[in-house]
């Protein structure tokens, strides 16, 4: 059974709790079945990794500026980088060959932008763990969940979603070739397209 820290952050993750949401502590405890106590200290948790901001005396969860967006993109693409080039050294066929399947798979998921958007963490979460490196894998948690924060996924912007399974296939392609500094480019190229896609998006937004 899932603790109420996951409870509340797979709530967050999967958008039922959204920036500036308030989260009452009698009601995440109804909500999930569970007493107030672990409630308590689960937002205590969450408050402690940035993800709820105080509020006068409630919390609420935190909203990313522009600044935090820029600088989170470029830790999480020197991140995802080194995770695709060890990947190229390190993965194992049968991780190789589950990756080449999830990009197949997610083909099918092309014009829904949220069942994209969990295909597309699944993904990335396959190349952490492919790396064989635990301290980066948990660098890369702390990221993932962080870019939780974003009101809207990326993947929503006309086009966004065929092209970025394109760039997927290459990353494969990379880490299959066994060629590291390949998969380090075309990752780095995948989070950049990823982030000047978002920038559209918020200009949009703006306008």
């Amino acid at each position: 059974m899932k603790d109420a820290y996951s409870l509340i952050l797979t709530a967050i993750e999967g958008g039922t709790y959204r920036p500036g949401d308030r989260l009452v502590e009698s009601e995440l405890a109804e909500r999930f079945g569970v007493s107030r106590t672990p409630v308590r200290e689960a937002l205590q948790r969450l408050e402690t990794q940035a993800m709820l901001v105080r509020d006068g005396r409630s919390l609420i969860v935190a909203s990313l500026d522009h600044n935090q967006l820029a600088e989170l993109y470029t830790v999480r693409a020197e991140l995802e980088a080194l995770a695709a080039r060890l990947a190229a050294r390190h993965a194992t066929p049968e991780e190789v060959r589950v990756l080449a399947q999830m990009v197949e798979e997610d083909r099918r998921a092309k014009g829904d932008p949220e069942a994209l958007a969990r295909a597309n963490k699944r993904f990335h979460r396959q190349i952490h763990l492919a790396s064989h490196n635990r301290y980066l894998v948990q660098q890369l948690d702390l990221v993932h969940r962080t870019m939780a924060l974003m009101a809207r996924t990326s993947l929503a912007a006309e086009g966004r979603g065929e092209t970025a399974l394109a760039e997927h296939a290459r990353i494969v392609d990379a880490i299959a070739a066994g060629d590291g500094a390949a998969a380090d480019r075309a990752l780095r190229q995948h989070i950049s397209m990823a982030w000047e896609t978002r920038l559209k998006l918020e200009a949009q937004a703006g306008g």
